[in-house]
C-alpha cells in the first residue's frame, strides 16, 4: 500500500480546524489505499527555535524518502531554505490558509512569512488548499500556478436542526480567541445594540493568545456585557452540541478564514448566520445563509446583527437556506479521496 508521511507541528489533538482537519483525512485514508503515519514536527512552528530547526532537520533526514511527505502549512511555509534542501521526494504542502497573512503580525514578520512562503510552495510538487479562496490568494499573491493546487474543502458531519431557545435569542459563535478570530470588534458591536434582549456565547480555547484573552475579558468589562457574554472555552463535544442546539443566530467576526468550518457546522444545523466576509468565509457562507459585513467593520456587525434579531422572518429565511445548504456540504469522506487521489498522482 502507498504510504504518505504527514508532518504536522505541535499537538495533533489541539481543537482547532486545522488540526481536526488534518486528523479527519489522516482516518480515512486507508479507505482508499494510503497508509499514513505521522511524524511529529515541533510546536513553535511557525516561529522556530534554532534547537527546534535542528530537530526539524534531524526528523526529515530520518524519514523514509520513498514515501510522499505530506508537511502542514502552519510549519511548511516558515521552513528555512536548508529545511527546504534536505526535502528529498515528492512532496505535498497542506495550506489551511496562508501564514502571511495571520492578524497582529509585524510588517518585517509578514514579508519574512511571505518570502519563506513563497519559497517553500514553489518547492512542493503540489499543493493541497481548503477554499477558493485560498487558491486564490495564492495565485494572485504568491504568483503561484493554479494547476500545481488542489481544493480540498473540510468535510462536515451531519447534524442535527437547532431549535433555539427564542427569549433572551441566544447568539453563538464558536473558535479559539486569538487576534485573527475578531472577537474584539464582536463586543464593541454587541456594545451597540444592548437595547436588545439577546445574551452571547463564546465557545473556544482560552489558552491559545492569553493577550487576545485579556483585551476580550477587558473589553466585556468596560461595556458592561459581563452578564450577557460567556466565554464557554474549551467545551467537549457533548457540550459544544447543546450549545449549538440551543442557539438561534451564528456569528463569525473573524478577520480572515481560510475556509470557516464552523460556518459550515452552523450551516448543517440550520442556523441563520451573521459573518464577516475575510477570506473564504463569505464563499463557506454564501449571502442566501448569511447577512454578510466587512471584517473589521464595528458598525455594518453591529447593524446586521440588529437586523437579524429584530426580524423573525429574516431569520427563519436565512435558517432554511442554511439548512439546505448544509445538506449539500461535502462530507469527511469526500475530502479524504480528494487527498488521497492528489497522494497516489504523487507515485514515482
Amino acid at each position: 500500500m502507498p504510504e504518505a508521511i504527514f508532518a504536522v507541528p505541535g499537538d495533533l489533538r489541539s481543537p482547532t480546524g486545522g488540526y481536526a482537519y488534518d486528523r479527519r483525512v489522516m482516518e480515512r485514508l486507508a479507505d482508499f489505499g494510503v497508509s499514513v503515519t505521522h511524524l511529529a514536527l515541533p510546536g513553535s512552528f511557525p516561529n522556530p527555535t534554532d534547537a527546534d530547526i535542528a530537530e526539524t532537520l534531524r526528523v526529515l533526514a530520518d524519514r523514509v524518502t520513498p514515501s510522499v511527505l505530506v508537511v502542514d502549512g502552519l510549519a511548511y511555509g516558515a521552513f528555512t531554505k536548508p529545511m527546504l534542501d534536505a526535502l528529498d521526494g515528492r512532496v505535498i504542502a497542506l495550506v489551511h490558509h496562508p501564514l502571511f497573512l495571520e492578524t497582529g503580525l509585524p510588517h518585517a514578520r509578514k514579508l519574512e512569512l511571505r518570502g519563506s512562503e513563497t519559497a517553500a510552495l514553489q518547492r512542493a510538487d503540489h499543493i493541497i488548499v481548503t477554499s477558493r479562496a485560498t487558491k486564490r490568494i495564492l495565485t494572485e499573491h504568491l504568483n503561484l500556478s493554479p494547476h500545481k493546487m488542489t481544493v480540498a474543502e473540510p468535510g462536515t458531519d451531519p447534524a442535527g436542526r437547532a431549535t433555539g431557545t427564542g427569549m433572551p435569542l441566544q447568539i453563538l459563535s464558536v473558535g479559539a480567541v486569538l487576534p485573527r478570530k475578531g472577537y474584539d470588534v464582536l463586543v464593541e458591536a454587541l456594545a451597540k445594540i444592548t437595547d436588545l434582549d439577546w445574551r452571547m456565547t463564546i465557545a473556544g480555547a482560552l489558552d491559545r493568545h492569553p493577550a487576545a484573552v485579556e483585551a476580550l475579558r477587558a473589553a466585556i468589562e468596560t461595556h458592561n456585557l459581563g452578564d450577557r457574554v460567556k466565554l464557554a472555552g474549551k467545551v467537549v463535544p457533548a457540550t459544544l452540541e447543546r450549545i449549538y442546539e440551543s442557539a438561534d443566530l451564528f456569528v463569525s467576526a473573524s478577520l480572515f478564514e481560510g475556509y470557516g468550518m464552523v460556518l459550515a457546522e452552523a450551516m448543517a444545523r440550520g442556523l441563520p448566520i451573521v459573518t464577516a466576509t475575510g477570506g473564504a468565509a463569505g464563499d463557506t457562507a454564501g449571502q442566501a445563509v448569511a447577512l454578510h459585513v466587512e471584517a473589521g467593520n464595528v458598525n455594518e456587525l453591529a447593524a446586521a446583527l440588529r437586523q437579524a434579531l429584530t426580524d423573525k422572518k429574516l431569520r427563519d429565511r436565512l435558517a432554511d437556506a442554511a439548512w439546505d445548504a448544509g445538506r449539500t456540504l461535502p462530507t469527511w469522506h469526500e475530502t479524504a479521496r480528494r487527498v488521497a487521489a492528489v497522494i497516489l498522482g504523487m507515485r514515482p
